[in-house]
This record gives structure tokens, C-alpha cells and sequence, in this order.
């Protein structure tokens, strides 16, 4: 880079960091009265004050809504994708073909690699799993906005930013896990698989704590006036994609792994404590 194209780049950094300097001043009234950050985060959390009316049947949590909107999103695209995309698949992958093989690929090898002897099922469970809670998470950054109850226009949220799904999301794995013990080794496997009773408990609060420390943060740095100026929309990018990464292949991986150790079948398992035993 040449000493005058420095000295220009130089300038614009001191041009866009003096704007944000003035922005900060005159936007900054302290008189201005406003929601305390405690209750600005508390609601962030219950959904106490911000609710929506859901088609006129009850007033609900926001997230709520975009659970039913990410829903609504995933099925019509799965449609479409079902009648118009597969049917033209080739030889030769295309860009979305080869993509869209990935995707299932990684989840079909985590459950046989995890699941060797019954992965079927388990691999379009966490594919689905999988799919969910990485595009709920994202889709908070479409930024949607939905008007409360008081009348206010906010974001909506990512559903899982709700305890109430997180724990469904949880439960719900911890049954398939149970369903998967029972019909494998019968009373055995569900036993085996009650004996881990806090994995739903574990799996939840893992998943909504890794959501909900991003949201608190990102409503922590918005709240703060000197702080509102392009490090939110870093910090919320950031934050979203790695919990949609890291929280989507954490739960899958979790739950391959106690399906596949339920799942084994007992005359795979008794031999090795027999040699367990004359060792």
C-alpha cells in the first residue's frame, strides 16, 4: 500500500470515528427517563411486560410467534425443496446439490458413527433437531418486528430464547432417547436411560443458557447509549452464529451419543464383561 493511499484510509478512520463521537454526544440525554437495565433484562427473560396477542386467542411471550414463523419457514422450504429441487438432482452436484448432501451427510455419519446399531431414525431425528435450533437462532437477525401489547414495536426473538422451548427441545430428545432404549433391549434400555435423569434438565439449560447470555448481552450493549453505535451489530452477529454452530451440533451430539449407548444391543455388551471378568 502506498503512503498516500495510508494517509487516506488514515483520514477516513478519524472522519468515521469522529461522526460516531458526535453521534454519541448528541444523542446522549441523560434526562431523557428510561427502562432500568434491570427490568429491561428481566423482561428479556419472562417475557413479563412485552407480550404479543397471539390471533386474538391469548397474550404470549414473543417467542411463541417466531416458533410458529420458524415452523411455518423450515416446512414450506422442505416442500419446496422436495418437489422442485430433489427431482432435478444430478450426476454432477450444483452448488445447492452438493450443499444440501453435505448437510445430511454430516448428520447421517454423526448418528453411524455415534449409533452403529440403529441410526436410521436417529439420523433424521437429529437432523431435524439440528436444522431447528440452528435457523431459530438465526433468525433473530432477520430482524422481524412485531408490535406488543403496549403498543411498542420490537424484534422477535430466537425461540429458544424461551425456557419453555428449550426444556420442550430437551424433553423431547431425552424421550426419543428413552423410546429408542425401550424398543432395543426392552425394561433394560429404558432403565439404562433413567439412570442419566438429569440429561433433559442438562441438555435445556445448556441450550437456553448458551442463547440467553447472547440475548443479555446484546441487550446490555443496545441499552447503553455510548455503546449503540456498530459494536451492537457485531457483537449480536458474533454471538448468534456461534450459538447456532456450536448449540445445534452440541445437542446432536449428545443425543446420538446416549441413543447409540442405549441402543447397543446386550449380546454385544455381556460378552465384553465376561472378558472384563477372567481378565
Amino acid at each position: 500500500m502506498s503512503k498516500k493511499k495510508r494517509i487516506v484510509t488514515l483520514c477516513m478512520l478519524v472522519i468515521v470515528c469522529a461522526l460516531l463521537v458526535v453521534g454519541i454526544v448528541f444523542t446522549n440525554n441523560p434526562d431523557k427517563e428510561s427502562e432500568p437495565i434491570k427490568i429491561a433484562m428481566k423482561d428479556a427473560v419472562l417475557h413479563e411486560t412485552n407480550r404479543i396477542n397471539f390471533l386474538g386467542i391469548a397474550e404470549v411471550n414473543p417467542a411463541v410467534a417466531s416458533a410458529f414463523t420458524v415452523t411455518f419457514i423450515i416446512l414450506f422450504a422442505s416442500l419446496i425443496i422436495r418437489i422442485f429441487v430433489i427431482p432435478r438432482f444430478r450426476m454432477v452436484p450444483g452448488r445447492f446439490q452438493l450443499l444440501l448432501e453435505e448437510l445430511i451427510g454430516f448428520f447421517d455419519n454423526l448418528a453411524r458413527t455415534n449409533s452403529p446399531h440403529r441410526n436410521k431414525l436417529l439420523g433424521a431425528y437429529i437432523f431435524s433437531a439440528g436444522i431447528y435450533i440452528c435457523f431459530g437462532t438465526l433468525f433473530e437477525l432477520l430482524g422481524l418486528q412485531v408490535v406488543t401489547t403496549e403498543n411498542i414495536s420490537m424484534s422477535m426473538p430466537a425461540p429458544l430464547s424461551d425456557i419453555n422451548a428449550a426444556i420442550c427441545m430437551g424433553c423431547m430428545s431425552y424421550l426419543f432417547i428413552l423410546v429408542g432404549g425401550l424398543t432395543s433391549n426392552g425394561l433394560k434400555g429404558v432403565g439404562q436411560t433413567l439412570k442419566d435423569f438429569s440429561l433433559p434438565i442438562s441438555m435445556s439449560f445448556r441450550l437456553f443458557g448458551a442463547l440467553l447470555s447472547g440475548l443479555l448481552v446484546t441487550e446490555l450493549v443496545y441499552y447503553y447509549m455510548t455503546l449503540s453505535f456498530v459494536l451492537p451489530v457485531l457483537v449480536g452477529i458474533i454471538f448468534t452464529l456461534l450459538h447456532a454452530l456450536i448449540q445445534t451440533y452440541v445437542l446432536t451430539m449428545l443425543t446420538s451419543l446416549f441413543y447409540g449407548e442405549v441402543t447397543e444391543p446386550k449380546e454385544d455388551i455381556e460378552p465384553e464383561k465376561v472378558m472384563q471378568k477372567a481378565d
